[in-house]
């Protein structure tokens, strides 16, 4: 399993200064060729400063939900730390 990319990725608008929302279109490779599955990202920062990152599909994927999450968590994590998360 491959996190090839995440595509459309939108920020929603948020009141709360530490909530970030988006929505977007996640890549994976399961080894049969790369899906699309629709995603909405959260993250939030903690008072200590640490990034609280929660994802929630809106497809339905067919393979195990934890080790996907993971995967995509630790994408998200890099990314943002790159500054690649739009604005």
């Amino acid at each position: 399993m491959k996190i090839v990319t995440i595509k459309d990725m939108i920020r929603k608008d948020v009141p709360i200064y530490y909530r970030l929302l988006y929505t977007g279109v996640a890549v994976i490779d399961f080894g049969k060729g790369a899906t699309d599955y629709r995603i909405d990202i959260s993250i939030e920062v903690k008072p200590t400063g640490q990034r609280d990152i929660n994802v929630t599909f809106i497809d339905a994927i067919d393979y195990p939900l934890v080790p996907v999450l993971k995967e995509l968590k630790q994408y998200i994590n890099e990314l943002d730390s790159a500054g690649g998360m739009p604005s």
